[in-house]
């Protein structure tokens, strides 16, 4: 067992270690610590919390979330087929077609289920 081969695995374990530790080092040596009572206040909304932090959201709050993510995700996908659209051809486009037409059927089931109905 060479250990030369896993040279690589070390020097991304330390670069990531050190683009993690690095910044936040420089940050607490160079930033200016200047604390105060607003500053040390757990909400920066303008007013005081009224419930507790950890308290229950209502399930169809993780719907619309799970819901925008599927659709982002759609988006990331149409912009690199669309600038390779002259190279992959009809049989991309095709491809491309039927990939769209799940993620329509699946949008339509969602909106008859009520998914994207808010109270």
């Amino acid at each position: 067992m060479n250990l030369e081969n896993y040279f690589p695995v070390l020097l991304f374990i330390l670069v990531g270690i050190g683009v993690g530790i690095v910044p936040q080092l420089l940050g607490r040596i160079l930033a200016p610590y200047n604390p105060d009572i607003e500053k040390n206040s757990p909400y920066e909304c303008g007013f005081e919390a009224f419930e507790d932090a950890r308290m229950k959201f209502d399930v169809r709050y993780y719907l619309v979330a799970i819901l925008f993510i599927l659709f982002d995700l759609e988006v990331a996908f149409l912009v690199p087929w669309a600038v390779a659209m002259r190279d992959i051809g009809m049989l991309g486009f095709w491809a491309m077609m039927i990939f769209l037409a799940v993620l329509v059927a699946g949008l339509i089931f969602e909106w008859k289920k009520g998914a994207l109905d808010w109270e």
